[in-house]
């Protein structure tokens, strides 16, 4: 494992944020749902860069079903 790899309870807790972002934010920008995603994994403690916010704005966005944090930022 790397040393910027999440451990489970983050990503755990990542999956939270995007599950909030998702349920709320179906037909807003991705700019807003970047926002939200932010301010989220800043409650959650988390850090992300923000490719990896960008990757989870887009699967949110992208209406291919539930957004799959592991499988976005390949943890």
């Amino acid at each position: 494992m790397s040393d910027d790899a999440l451990t489970t309870d983050q990503l755990d807790a990542v999956q939270a944020v995007v599950d909030r972002v998702s349920a709320y934010q179906e037909s807003a920008p991705e700019s807003t749902v970047e926002t939200a995603l932010l301010e989220g994994l800043e409650q959650a403690q988390v850090g992300l860069d923000s490719h990896q916010v960008r990757l989870l704005a887009e699967a949110i966005e992208a209406d291919d079903g539930p957004a799959d944090a592991a499988v976005v930022l390949g943890g």
